[in-house]
């Protein structure tokens, strides 16, 4: 029994508890606590990959439960915090935080249920992933885990950082309306993105992912949880820039 096959497998596992984790704490109402365990995932998500190529244990039944693991990590979980934020809006000026303000069903709209979207629009680009050959080096549309930290950074910036203008448009139901629709149209979108795969640490045929992740940690250090979009942000325009390099 060769040990190795299994740690891959092991840690996707891993990626699909936290991303049952963040179901649970999304559901209660506790969207900061959602986040976390949604970052866990991402990490054994990362992971899982990197010691599969290193083990070089790669196969079909990896791809697939990975697949299954991001689409409640990185599906799922996204959508229901969407949903919950778009809902919390109808009760902001009650006093409530919003990271723990229940789910009220005698005011519940049709509204919050668009944030839904994203989980449809996150399924959908995980099985075009699946049987995309050209997607086996590189990304093509926004990774299912990136869009994840960028829809899950929103209430942790409201709840734990002091940036008035921030707040004004995370709580805005206009802003995050279309950002679920953005978020839906560049999970999907034809556009080529880099991977942060490593098959060698040389610098020079890894200088595009070195540079991307130095100033990922210089922004991570400087804004903390408001960093995040600024990260996909520069994700997407990096790799729009240096798609021919």
């Amino acid at each position: 029994m060769n040990i190795k096959s299994y740690i891959p497998n092991a840690f996707t596992m891993a990626n699909l508890f936290c991303g049952m984790l963040g179901v649970f704490f999304a559901a209660a109402g506790h969207l900061d606590y959602a986040a976390y365990a949604v970052v866990a995932g991402v990490f054994f998500d990362f992971f899982d990959g990197f010691f599969a190529r290193m083990f070089k244990v790669e196969g079909e039944l990896g791809l697939q439960l990975d697949s299954l693991a991001d689409v409640v990590t990185s599906g799922v979980v996204p959508g229901m915090v969407m949903f919950q934020m778009l809902h919390k809006l109808e009760h902001w000026n009650t006093g409530e935080r919003w990271v723990e303000a229940g789910l009220s069903w005698e005011s519940l709209s049709l509204l919050p249920f668009l944030g839904f979207a994203i989980t449809l629009a996150s399924a959908f680009r995980l099985a075009k992933f699946n049987i995309d050959t050209r997607q086996t080096t590189s990304f093509i549309g926004l990774p299912t885990p990136a869009n994840a930290l960028l829809i899950l950074s929103l209430p942790l910036i409201v709840q734990f950082q002091d940036y008035a203008i921030a707040e004004t448009l995370i709580t805005n139901t206009w802003f995050l309306l279309a950002l679920t629709a953005l978020s839906c149209y560049m999970l999907n979108a034809e556009i080529p993105l880099f991977a942060l795969k490593f098959k060698s640490w040389g610098l020079a045929e890894n200088k595009i992912r070195y540079g991307f992740l130095l100033l990922a940690i210089i922004l991570l250090f400087w804004l903390t949880f408001a960093a995040i979009p600024l990260i996909i942000i520069a994700y997407v325009l990096i790799s729009i820039a240096t798609r021919n390099t």
